[in-house]
């Protein structure tokens, strides 16, 4: 009995000790699965190829290595090294400058993997080649979910994979190539004077991202991250001043443009927020979301005003009327509703007194829509059923249809006229019309692709 016992025991340990080595490598820290995450969510913003401040670009290993213009940024086994000094802060300005302090938990995986040799552990697949100098190689036109017109209407802004295409606004031709960080651009902004183009996105389960491009020199002013997901539905005040974007944590960020600071974090959604629009003053805010609201909040305090609609079904889309406070919504229950953002009495709950028009019920789910200016009005509708419908705000009658697409529409843009839409989504083609009869003016791949050698 003595003898099985010692036996069993013997074999214990001995199945035992085949796991310590598995044990040690999960334990033993990670820059690729550790580190990176890290200086992704809190530094790339500042320290990118686009935008190296103090010379540091912290995307891949070998420029973190090198550091900037202070030396390297680290070196094996120096508890001393200087990106340890900075996020401690024991040199100023403490790091990530303007944003509140890292965790201690985030620090000490800095550290630990430091002091294990600051090895890197990145697989060959994953080491990033893109950048201003090697943008992205398209060997397909990817699915586009962004479009704008600048305010001068002589550009179309186009978002593409990690990288924002600025095209000529009749699609006659490609004038540059704003490459970033972020994988997927779900929204574009021009501020009103055209000097500054906003981009809301970030790479899905790592972390969302706010843009701001001066347009002149095509160079990034200013790059924020935020939340653990991409962004959505982003919008800029008619003073350039502050930005709203929607997360998937529930919440509607407001930042300054000019530095990145976040002003508000808005928790009145119970869901997603997928898209904000800003009032006519700058000093409200509707966002829509996944929890069929279309709320209205004080974007000075953060503060919950009312829902401006009757809950239905999940919203992903609104655009406001230029130089008034109405707004159209859309979502899965696939029919634009038109409200004023103003109640006319007050009321506790939501209801329908703020509605002005429904319009006509679409054949798939609405994913975008947008608001013309000019002469006369037109709102445009888009979403999973493969063409757009342009209606008359004022009777709420279909004008005209613009077909071509075959696939979902996930953005659409009016020019500054209001006389031409470009619409693109899921085929990756960019498709301009003439706003009053949908005539087809343009249709182009706004990505160089891959020529094949076959």
């Amino acid at each position: 009995m003595h003898r099985l016992l010692g036996t069993a025991i013997l074999s214990t340990i001995a199945i035992a000790t085949q796991f310590v080595p598995l044990l040690a490598a999960v334990e033993t820290p990670s820059y690729y699965r550790d580190v990176r995450p890290i200086l992704q969510r809190n530094c790339q913003g500042c320290h990118q190829p686009s935008l190296k401040s103090s010379g540091l670009d912290v995307t891949t290993f070998a420029d973190f290595a090198k550091g900037g213009r202070r030396g390297p940024a680290f070196m094996a086994s120096d508890a001393a090294s200087l990106v340890l000094k900075y996020v401690k802060g024991e040199l100023q300005p403490v790091m990530p400058m303007g944003a509140p302090p890292l965790p201690k938990d985030q620090i000490d995986s800095i550290a630990a993997w430091i002091a294990a040799g600051a090895k890197d552990d990145t697989p060959a697949e994953a080491v990033d080649t893109i950048s201003a100098a090697h943008p992205p190689i398209y060997s397909q036109p990817p699915v586009i979910g962004a479009l704008a017109f600048s305010p001068d209407g002589q550009t179309l802004a186009v978002a593409g994979y990690r990288e924002i295409l600025i095209h000529k606004a009749d699609g006659s031709g490609l004038v540059k190539r704003l490459v970033g960080q972020s994988e997927r651009l779900n929204s574009l902004a021009f501020s009103a004077d055209g000097k500054q183009l906003i981009a809301a996105g970030g790479s899905p389960a790592r972390f969302g991202e706010i843009q701001v491009w001066d347009t002149a020199a095509g160079t990034l002013k200013k790059s924020t991250t935020l939340t653990n997901d991409t962004v959505f539905g982003g919008s800029i005040t008619p003073d350039g001043k502050t930005i709203a974007v929607g997360a998937t944590d529930n919440s509607v960020r407001i930042l300054e443009t000019a530095t990145g600071k976040e002003l508000q974090k808005i928790g009145n959604h119970e869901n997603w927020v997928l898209c904000t629009v800003f009032g006519v003053d700058g000093k409200r805010l509707v966002s829509v979301s996944k929890d069929r609201a279309a709320k209205l909040s004080d974007v000075a305090s953060g503060g919950f005003l009312e829902n401006v609609n009757l809950l239905r079904g999940e919203l992903s889309a609104i655009a406001r009327k230029p130089g008034k406070d109405l707004v159209v919504v859309g979502g899965e229950e696939r029919v634009p509703y038109i409200y004023m953002m103003d109640r006319p009495k007050v009321m506790k709950i939501a209801d329908d007194t703020t509605l002005v028009r429904k319009l006509p019920r679409q054949d798939g789910n609405i994913a975008a829509l947008a608001w013309s200016g000019g002469a006369k009005e037109k709102i445009a509708v888009a979403g999973l059923a493969p063409q757009v419908n342009i209606y008359d705000p004022e009777t709420g009658t279909m004008v005209a249809a613009c077909t071509g697409h075959t696939a979902g529409i996930y953005a659409l843009a009016f020019n500054p006229a209001g006389d031409r839409l470009a619409t693109a989504g899921f085929d990756g083609h960019v498709r301009i019309y003439s706003a009053d009869t949908c005539q087809l003016q343009k249709d182009f791949i706004p990505v160089p692709l891959l020529v094949s050698r076959q």
